[in-house]
């Protein structure tokens, strides 16, 4: 009879959660362990199962994880400075009932709409701004679009708690608000920002922002925040073989002009230390909430107005509608080449002398020749 380990291993599901609540990417757990990337992915879909010593630290870890209040101690289970993972109030950590004394699944005291928003944005917004910062190039951009995307988190906040990714949906809504190509537009985006300071962070951002948006996208979710290749593909709205087409094509864009970068690993070091070079300040989460809610008493009353429009214009005009049909007059036209006619006058002499004599003139004419009979 085998023996059991000292820490079982949980389910798949368990183990991916687990680690997506300690700000854990792939690539800094197999470092931990010292396996590669497509190992952990591995384990965590069920496709195989860890065994032997990598597989006791491995579930030595995840029971480490599973401790109330060691998924963030050391500094390998810090929050990533490039992204976090998708989850940080991960399905787990997903308050149960909203109110003062309600109580968790496991006892731990449920957090109020404000009180759960304010930590999905304090732990999602620093690596947000910083991993739109490279999609744009744009600092400003790059915070008002995780502003407007937490924006429209707080608007539809029971969706987005309830939702099986909440960072995910997030992260979604500021990726498609930083590529909006209307943008371009707008009259301070016509001028070019501060490029980086070091040369190597200014190369590899020009090399990001030359690729197509969607192939930026999926190389920056795939490469920086360590998704794997059917969430990039579901977050991207294309399907697997289309993302791993663009990841492909987008890996050998940037290649061609910095063939250092041609090995998927040191690209990804390299885009984890330009998103940590920038210093990004996003605004505080009581302010987000606060123009959250003012822009949607703002949006209700436009509709209220526009309602109210639409309707005195539909009143008014059945008030004053013709109640039957009237036959349009046709405008007056001149006619021109016929002569005007003459108007009568006094007849002259001849004019008398010749209708006496047609009065007197037999009226039937003279009379009809007729074949006499042979």
């Amino acid at each position: 009879m085998t023996e059991s380990p000292a820490h079982p291993l949980p389910p798949p599901g368990e183990r991916r959660r687990l680690r997506k609540a300690a700000s854990l990417t792939r690539a800094q757990l197999a470092e931990r362990i010292g396996v590669d990337r497509a190992a952990v992915r591995a384990w965590e879909t069920g496709r195989a199962a860890p065994a032997g010593p990598r597989g006791e630290a491995y579930a030595r870890l995840l029971a480490g994880l599973a401790q109330p209040g060691t998924g963030r101690a050391g500094p390998a289970t810090a929050p990533s400075a490039w992204a976090p993972a998708p989850g940080g109030r991960g399905d787990a950590q997903r308050p149960a009932a909203v109110g003062g004394g309600a109580t968790g699944p496991a006892g731990v005291p449920s957090l109020t709409p404000a009180q759960a928003f304010d930590a999905l944005h304090a732990f999602c917004t620093p690596a947000l701004v910083r991993q739109t910062y490279l999609l744009t190039g744009r600092r400003g951009l790059a915070r008002e679009s995780v502003e407007r995307a937490f924006h429209l988190a707080w608007q539809r906040w029971p969706e987005v708690a309830r939702d099986r990714d909440p960072a995910g949906w997030v992260r979604a809504a500021a990726y498609e608000y930083a590529l909006s190509p209307w943008h371009r537009f707008r009259p301070r985006h016509r001028h070019p920002e501060p490029q980086p300071a070091d040369p190597a962070h200014r190369a590899l951002l020009d090399a990001l922002l030359r690729l197509p948006p969607s192939y930026r996208r999926t190389l920056v979710l795939y490469d920086g925040v360590g998704l794997d290749l059917p969430e990039t593909a579901a977050e991207t709205e294309a399907s697997t073989p289309a993302a791993a087409n663009r990841l492909i094509h987008a890996r050998e864009a940037v290649a061609a002009r910095l063939p250092e970068l041609a090995d998927p690993a040191v690209l990804h070091r390299r885009l984890v230390e330009l998103a940590s070079a920038e210093r990004t300040h996003a605004v505080r989460p009581q302010p987000v909430r606060t123009r959250a809610e003012r822009r949607s008493v703002l949006w209700t009353r436009a509709a209220v107005a526009a309602t109210c429009a639409i309707g005195g214009a539909t009143t008014l005009t059945l008030r004053t509608a013709p109640t039957h049909y009237e036959a349009p007059l046709a405008p007056a036209r001149a006619v021109h080449g016929v002569p005007p006619p003459a108007a009568m006058g006094p007849l002259s002499h001849e004019e008398l002398s010749l209708r006496e004599k047609l009065r007197h003139e037999d009226g039937g004419g003279p009379q009809r020749l007729l074949p006499l009979p042979g």
